[in-house]
């Protein structure tokens, strides 16, 4: 009899939904910035939304955009800065959703180096990673001085940041993210010190975001996803130190005094509402670049990022 009864409840047992899957390729390899996606898989977020992720590191950091553009993947993790680049370029990218709502990126300097204010750095030289869009931010910054970038000596240093400050090879350095450098550089004994860019003339941005295909995304299924992610930050928020632990637990190599440092920095800087969009903080951003000479003309916002849950 209890077999008997055991085979009609699993003959009348519903059949198992089947979970979606969906890509995500992050910009970089995993640390304390992707925390909220990290966690929202942990966690069990994604499967709670009928989600499988995928979540994939880049071999190369410029490869995420065009791997949403080519329909390679369903979402990834780029920068707003760039997306603006981008989509001027005609790459079929959209910002859906928000994960650092700050801007990340400063102009480091030594704290007991000589360059006490930005003045200073006439003459000097300044290490870079990315052209156009750092020596952009650097102008802005230069022009509060009443400096121009002709008036500094601009480095690439190759990703070599605070390496190359540490060693002298450079007077300052643009690019650096405050939430890692700054870090890096006080445990191995030096002090550093930021200038702002968003105190410094420069519009205030979103330094990472999730961005899609508008011609080929599936809206519903990437509300789902941004729904999981603003569940995890608010975990993440309301229990740091656990949230940390769920986090660092996934890999040994997140296990050290730099990564839990980060996290402390990045976690007050998560989008607490990723879905949602600030419309102004794009156009001006865009006229921004376009006043800067990176773009030719500006586009609408409705161009650059959608707010899913507006429509």
């Amino acid at each position: 009899m209890k077999t008997s009864l055991t085979a009609l409840f699993l003959l009348a047992a519903p059949p198992a939904v089947a979970q979606d899957q969906m890509s995500v390729m992050l910009d970089w390899f995993v640390n304390p910035d992707h925390g909220p996606i990290i966690v929202a898989q942990e966690q069990g977020y994604f499967a709670e939304v009928d989600l499988e992720v995928e979540i994939i590191a880049p071999a190369n950091p410029v490869d995420p955009p065009k791997m949403v553009a080519a329909g390679a993947a369903d979402l990834a993790i780029s920068y707003q800065p760039q997306l603006h680049l981008q989509v001027a370029e005609g790459m079929p990218l959209i910002r859906v959703g928000t994960l650092v709502a700050t801007p990340l990126n400063c102009l480091l300097v030594l704290a007991d180096g000589p360059i006490e204010d930005i003045a200073d750095l006439e003459g000097r030289k300044v290490g870079f990673s990315v052209s156009g869009f750092e020596e952009a931010l650097l102008s802005a910054m230069l022009g509060q001085a009443g400096l121009e970038t002709a008036d500094i000596d601009l480095i690439n240093v190759n990703w070599s940041l605070s390496p190359a400050l540490m060693s002298g090879q450079v007077d300052a350095v643009i690019g650096a993210f405050r939430n890692f450098e700054l870090n890096q550089m006080d445990i191995e004994g030096v002090s550093g010190r930021c200038f702002y860019p968003e105190a410094e003339g420069v519009p205030t941005y979103d330094e990472l975001i999730y961005i899609a295909n508008p011609e080929t995304m599936d809206a519903e299924m990437t509300r789902r996803f941004l729904a999981a992610t603003e569940k995890a930050t608010q975990f993440i928020i309301n229990h740091p130190q656990e949230s940390w632990e769920v986090f660092s637990s996934t890999s040994a190599e997140l296990q050290d005094e730099l990564n839990e440092r980060a996290w402390a920095d990045t976690l007050p800087r998560f989008a607490l509402r990723p879905e949602a969009l600030d419309a102004g903080r794009y156009e001006r951003f865009e006229s921004f670049l376009a006043e800067a000479g990176l773009l030719e003309g500006t586009r609408p916002v409705s161009e650059l990022a959608v707010d899913l849950g507006a429509q």
